[in-house]
């Protein structure tokens, strides 16, 4: 059934024991942070929707009967079991599982995909085993290629799972640090303690935004051991109030109690259920960080620590109130009550911290999906700054950090207590792990060609489960629940827009670009003077003339004498190889020197630095001429040839540059130099070494003279810029989506990474005008 998570489950099992141990006890600081300090909130919030307790202590029985069977079938059984499996080449979340579906049944939404990408290793992975043409899911593959409404739907359906991700990244920090820090109730007097609580918690939450752009890693050897200790102080409470208080409290996690709890409380019961359903807030965690650990080093960290104490903890709660039953309808329930009373100012302190490091995760996680979504063409271009060197999945975000901190800090003050939290977190939560049963039961058929009766089964049983929890939240409308409603929905308008805005703007493109013909008849010269340099001219466009050139060419007296179309994508696919990254091809005969070259980055790959990407750019170039690049022109397509960056073909072509006129030997006897001609004054001093063998060509050894003279005198940035109209007669759905919502959108966006990087000096820019 794995086929996916195979190659990873392979590595993991090559890595030693020690290894495995420690990357679970990393893993306790990053993902289950939320998912740990959920024991803090679910009885208070519980109890606070009009349940009353009686004397036979079925109403806490049943709640925690509720808790202990969610706990074990959500993230037990369904992701530790189940989703875990369905990474996406070591990746998760949900654009993984997007990502699996586009790759299966061709359902991608990015434009500009090509049959090469097919052929990159992490694309093969999941052409291991391929489907009977009678199966039932060739016949779902078939109906998703055919049908557009069906693919646009599959990409609303992860979209608004990503969607409650980031409302879920305002909600959690807010509840989460709010509820810790309501320990202060028992040194505040009743009508004081909330006047506090506020101000307190609001100068943490700013204190938590403020500290993001140092990123996790400077402190992020605290957060396990934060976990650690808030996991066993809250087993040790729950254990020494089992013993203590009521050591026959295992008998509520029979099944028997939820029926006897729906049988007493009936509506409110069944209305409860918002807030027992944030005992597994971050349980998503387990599956969206799983590019930083391992499924092994998850689930241990999970089955033997994380569970357990949950347990306890829920269970020596449950002791402790069924043995206090006048406690219940005082302001006071929940966590901090049960905890013994020279033990609070302590635990409090700790619950904080356990609180900031589960905040700090989903605001990590907020970043990571909002990139890959950037990636995937699905949010507007934003800034982003790597925090580490060594881990890639460390970002920071200034844009949506301080828009997070400002909702979270709203939802604070609006709301200032944990009830209607907890109901606007309880829905956010649980619609992303609808969409993630949706998003599964289609990669049961599709990628693990399994019957779809199994798939069916796993959609039945989880299904109903979430879809009973959603309903009880979706009642909760108006206490709340509407927070993520609203925030999803602005969320999602933004993503569509963007996405439908960047697709109408690759097509107009597509269908305006020029005709071979049209570049054959200029000749080699392109009829204008060719002068000194490389000319970078950036597109879209992975195939063609884009119509941009041909206004360069009309509007310039020059051009230079080597000109690249540059195109840098993303693929769904997590990362792309260094040996794979670039693919290049000619344009025209060998004497025009118009080369195409294609970038290509997976959705979690991180991009180079300007100098450095330079670099891998020039040479890649250079191994595709020695290596014999085709001539043969293809009518619809340029023929391209996969080339890795400097440092994937040792054994092949090396630039290097320098300021000095005389270059050393290059060493091995095995190697030659290409020097470039003598120049005037030339900015760097660029040499080409190549194996002896084997023999290149003059036409091609003259065609790297050129292409090093031309590094040499440096490169130019073309850029285009095009400001996108409605055509006359458009709907006026469409002119206010296009005229005003992607127009605004693109002006208050980042530009692409590699305007950012280019020279001022040596960019040239143009703008035009599209009519979509």
């Amino acid at each position: 059934m794995d086929l996916e998570g195979g190659f990873h489950q392979n590595r993991a099992k090559k890595e030693s024991w020690r290894t495995v141990l420690t990357l679970a006890y990393q893993s306790l600081g990053v993902v289950y942070g939320d998912l740990s300090i959920s024991p803090l909130y679910v009885y208070k919030n519980t109890f606070n929707n009009g349940i009353q307790h009686s004397e036979p202590n079925e109403e806490i029985y049943g709640v925690m009967s509720f808790v202990f069977w969610t706990i074990t079938l959500v993230p037990l059984l369904k992701y530790v079991f189940v989703v875990l499996k369905a990474d996406d080449n070591g990746e998760g979340g949900t654009f993984a599982l997007y990502s699996l579906l586009c790759r299966h049944a061709r359902v991608n939404s990015l434009p500009n995909c090509q049959l090469a990408d097919e052929d990159l290793t992490e694309y093969k992975k999941d052409r291991l085993k391929l489907s009977p043409k009678s199966s039932f899911g060739s016949r779902l593959k078939s109906t998703l290629e055919k049908h557009r409404v069906l693919q646009r739907f599959l990409l609303v359906l992860a979209l608004i799972g990503t969607c409650m991700v980031i409302g879920d990244g305002i909600l959690t920090p807010a509840i989460s640090v709010f509820s810790a820090v309501s320990g202060l109730e028992f040194s505040v007097s009743k009508e004081h303690h909330k006047y506090v609580e506020v101000p307190v918690a609001c100068i943490i939450l700013i204190g938590l935004f403020a500290l993001q752009h140092y990123g996790t890693h400077r402190v992020g050897f605290l957060f396990a051991p934060v976990v650690l200790t808030w996991l066993l102080c809250i087993s040790s409470i729950g254990l020494y109030n089992i013993v203590h208080w009521n050591p026959h409290v295992y008998r509520a996690l029979s099944p028997l109690y939820m029926y006897k709890f729906f049988k007493k409380t009936q509506k409110e019961g069944w209305m409860s259920l918002c807030a027992i359903l944030l005992c597994i807030t971050g349980s998503e965690a387990m599956f969206a960080d799983l590019g930083h650990f391992s499924q092994l080093s998850i689930k241990i960290a999970f089955t033997s620590l994380v569970y357990p104490s949950l347990i306890l903890a829920y269970m020596g709660q449950a002791a402790y109130l069924s043995r206090h039953n006048n406690m219940v309808n005082d302001y006071r329930i929940g966590f901090y009550v049960s905890v013994p009373d020279n033990l609070r100012w302590p635990v409090m302190v700790i619950a904080i911290l356990a609180a900031v490091v589960g905040s700090q995760a989903i605001i990590t996680g907020t970043f990571s999906i909002i990139k890959q979504c950037s990636a995937l063409n699905c949010f507007p271009r934003v800034k982003i700054i790597h925090t580490s060197s060594k881990i890639h999945g460390q970002i920071y975000i200034p844009e949506i950090n301080w828009i997070l901190m400002m909702l979270c800090l709203a939802v604070t003050v609006g709301f200032r207590d944990t009830r209607r939290m907890g109901n606007a977190s309880g829905l956010a939560v649980i619609t992303v792990m609808l969409v993630t049963t949706c998003l599964m039961s289609l990669v049961i058929v599709l990628c693990w060609h399994k019957s779809v009766f199994f798939a069916l089964c796993f959609v039945f049983f989880f299904g109903t489960i979430e879809a009973l929890y959603f309903s009880a939240s979706l009642v909760k409308f108006l206490e709340g629940a509407w927070v993520p409603i609203a925030l999803a929905f602005i969320f999602l308008i933004v993503m569509c827009v963007w996405h439908y805005g960047t697709l109408k703007k690759y097509e107009f493109d597509l269908q305006n670009k020029v005709s071979i013909n049209w570049l054959l008849s200029l000749g080699p010269s392109l009829g204008i003077v060719r002068v000194r340099g490389i000319g970078l001219i950036h597109t879209e466009l992975v195939s063609g003339i884009p119509a941009i050139f041909s206004h360069f060419v009309t509007n310039l007296p020059a051009f230079h004498q080597v000109l690249v179309f540059l195109c840098i994508k993303s693929v769904p696919v997590p990362h792309v190889g260094p040996e794979e990254r670039f693919l290049v091809g000619r344009i025209g005969p060998r004497e025009y020197r118009l080369y195409r070259c294609i970038v290509r980055y997976g959705y979690c790959d991180v991009h180079k630095d300007d100098m450095e990407f330079e670099k891998d750019l020039v040479c890649s170039i250079a191994e595709f001429i020695r290596s014999g690049g085709s001539d043969d022109l293809v009518k619809d397509d340029d023929k391209m040839t996969v080339v890795g960056t400097c440092s994937t073909h040792t054994e092949g072509i090396q630039m290097s540059e320098d300021e000095e006129d005389s270059i050393d030997s290059a060493g091995p006897s095995e190697l030659k130099e290409i020097k470039s001609p003598p120049a005037i004054q030339p900015r760097k001093r660029v040499r080409f070494i190549i194996p002896e063998s084997p023999k290149i060509d003059s036409g091609a050894k003259e065609e790297l003279n050129e292409l090093m003279e031309a590094r040499e005198a440096g490169i130019a940035y073309i850029l285009g810029h095009s400001y996108m109209r409605a055509k006359k007669g458009s709907s006026l759905i469409k002119k206010i989506v296009i005229n005003f919502g992607y127009e605004f959108l693109r002006r208050n966006s980042r530009p692409p990474a590699y305007e950012l990087s280019a020279p001022h000096a040596s960019t040239l820019e143009v703008g035009m005008v599209y009519h979509v």
